[in-house]
């Protein structure tokens, strides 16, 4: 169309043939990444006619809409001389948290410090040696501090109240100072969903050869509960194997667990919970323990369980049967303690007992706990005997086995316990006079048939227990031993450090002189001095020391049963190999992460 002309400029009837304000141009200038079939000069064109007016001064023609320029626009010159003062941003890295230095051994399991404690009976402390002598082997560092520990490891004991109490302590301490935790023993293996257990890893009693696995996995982070029984074609074991790697406590005394559970069903006990039924340990693997042992410096040998007197009888055999086994292993001037026994399985093996009980090399000892001498109250027990049962195998032993040493347990205030009932323990400690007595006051144990029955007062438990310590502290044991001279085996330390602690056949302790060479060995004294609890004895001068044991004993803290159970193991190869894959890893993955941050 063309362009007519009026009073007041020009009136274009086609848009194409009118020019553009600046601000309009600019307004439809084309974008970078605009293509050109999308160009405006393209895409007005299907727009509705526009009536524009425009100045006069605008009547020459443009044949480009790109040809516009602004007077407000860069000059070249200028857009050139803006581009050398453009600085360039960096780009913004990520920050990478490298605020600590890599230690890739930090997180391999078996490489962490330990700290075990053990609570309860020498079971017990059977079960922690064997627990600390895996773990060594493993990699992981025992530790006699604490503080220093990446792990505790807790062996509880369920028996009491207060050992529960100081168990639970140990846990809420350890978490207060942020350590890892595993616990083990007849605490969690009875109450395994008590709250302050929650988030534990837990050992079960029987799965004490897994404790590597358990703590390896409570190094990760993780929870891990092993609390099966070990069978062999649905019969029940007696538990872990013996000859695992242990470390032991005192290196010349070796405890070996002859079995676990009993056949009671005391209304009192919260260990059977635990422990559960009687398990034997087969007679020739106890026997190769005992030899191993004595091979590895060891003089003393504890036998302890549940109930020893109930040996064999879930396997055909009997307790005496293997004490005279054990006797023909034990080597000159080393010795072999048995361990508690209840009366009801001792009674047909009296006359072997005496038998075995005057062997020289077995001390003249035995534990047998009566718990009260009413019979009433032994009723309500369900001990299974009643006070002349308890009667009859004191005397015959003692008339046997002269001098024998007799120690028993006593619990004050059982549910139901008159005083008449008292009077009657109190009777039968004043006819035997108990050189060792374990007064216990009765405390209900969560779960056990006694925690439900009506509970003797407070006051009168606490009267009755002191009384009955009274008692016992009224008279001196060992008043005529004075004089005497004696053969003692000298294994411990006092607790004050100022004596080595010895026993005599008897199995009574006599402190001797604190001299090297007495470790160990088997030594002539003559007593001079009886307290409550214990005998001096003075060393003979012209005796002659006889080693007790038939090799160098290991040092405090070395791993037993090392090349024989463990070197020999494939399981303990492929565990060693895991860890040092593991460990490979970490260092690739440490390295990896060195060079990545280089790079980026």
């Amino acid at each position: 169309m063309r362009a007519v002309s009026t009073g007041h400029g020009v009136v274009y009837r086609s848009w194409q043939d009118a020019p553009l304000s600046p601000r309009i141009a600019k307004e439809l200038a084309p974008r970078n990444s605009v293509p050109d079939k999308q160009q405006p000069s393209e895409c007005l064109r299907s727009r509705p006619l526009l009536n524009i007016t425009m100045p006069s001064a605008c009547d020459s023609m443009i044949d480009d809409i790109e040809d516009m320029v602004s007077a407000s626009d860069p000059t070249p010159q200028e857009r050139q001389y803006a581009r050398k003062s453009i600085v360039p941003r960096a780009r913004k890295r990520k920050d990478q948290l490298v605020t600590e230095e890599l230690q890739a051994d930090s997180f391999i399991p078996g490489t962490q410090k330990i700290w075990m404690r053990t609570w309860g009976c020498s079971h017990n402390n059977s079960d922690g040696e064997y627990m600390a002598g895996q773990l060594a082997a493993s990699g992981y560092k025992m530790t006699e501090d604490p503080s220093e520990a990446d792990l505790w490891l807790l062996n509880s004991c369920t028996v009491k109240n207060p050992a529960e109490d100081h168990f639970r302590n140990s846990i809420k301490k350890a978490q207060e100072q942020q350590k890892k935790v595993v616990v083990a023993g007849c605490v969690p293996q009875a109450q395994p969903r008590m709250d302050y257990l929650k988030g534990l890893s837990i050992i079960g009693v029987q799965q004490i050869d897994r404790v590597v696995e358990v703590v390896d996995e409570a190094v990760k982070g993780h929870s891990v509960r092993l609390l099966g029984q070990k069978k062999d074609g649905g019969k029940r074991l007696g538990g872990a194997r013996l000859d695992l790697p242990k470390i032991r406590k005192n290196p010349l005394i070796e405890i070996i667990s002859i079995n676990t559970g009993c056949l009671n069903a005391c209304t009192y006990c919260k260990t059977k919970h635990a422990r559960g039924d009687l398990a034997s340990y087969p007679v020739e693997e106890l026997v190769e323990r005992a030899r191993q042992s004595f091979q590895e410096g060891v003089c003393e040998i504890w036998l302890t369980s549940e109930d020893t007197g109930a040996y064999g009888r879930d396997i055909g055999t009997d307790l005496p049967s293997l004490l005279w086994r054990l006797v023909e292993e034990i080597p000159e001037g080393a010795m072999l303690r048995l361990g508690m026994t209840n009366p009801p399985y001792i009674l047909e093996h009296l006359e072997e007992m005496a038998k075995v009980l005057n062997h020289p090399r077995v001390y003249a000892f035995l534990h047998v706990p009566v718990q009260s001498a009413s019979d009433s109250v032994l009723m309500d027990m369900k001990r299974e005997y009643c006070a002349d049962d308890f009667r009859t195998v004191v005397d015959f032993l003692k008339d046997r086995v002269p001098g024998i040493t007799i120690a028993t347990d006593i619990i004050c205030g059982f549910p139901g316990e008159t005083e008449a009932d008292f009077q009657e323990t109190l009777d039968l400690v004043r006819q035997y006079r108990f050189p060792s007595l374990f007064i216990n006051q009765f405390y209900p144990r969560p779960g056990t048939p006694a925690a439900k029955m009506e509970q003797v007062a407070a006051n009168v438990k606490k009267q009755r227990t002191k009384e009955l310590s009274q008692l016992f502290h009224s008279y001196n044991p060992y008043d005529h031993k004075i004089g005497e001279r004696q053969k003692v085996l000298v294994t411990e330390e006092s607790f004050d450090a100022q004596y080595y602690v010895a026993h005599n056949k008897f199995y009574e302790q006599v402190l001797v002189p604190k001299q090297p060479e007495f470790t160990g060995k088997m030594i002539e004294v003559d007593v001079y001095e009886a307290g409550k609890h214990f005998l001096k004895g003075r060393p003979v001068d012209d005796s002659k020391p006889v080693t007790a044991s038939i090799a160098a004993p290991l040092q405090k803290g070395q791993v037993s049963g090392l090349t024989q159970s463990c070197l020999c193991c494939p399981a303990a190869y492929e565990m060693e190999g895991l860890k040092k894959l593991g460990l490979g890893i970490a260092l690739a993955a440490a390295i990896l992460a060195l060079l990545l941050e280089k790079l980026y």
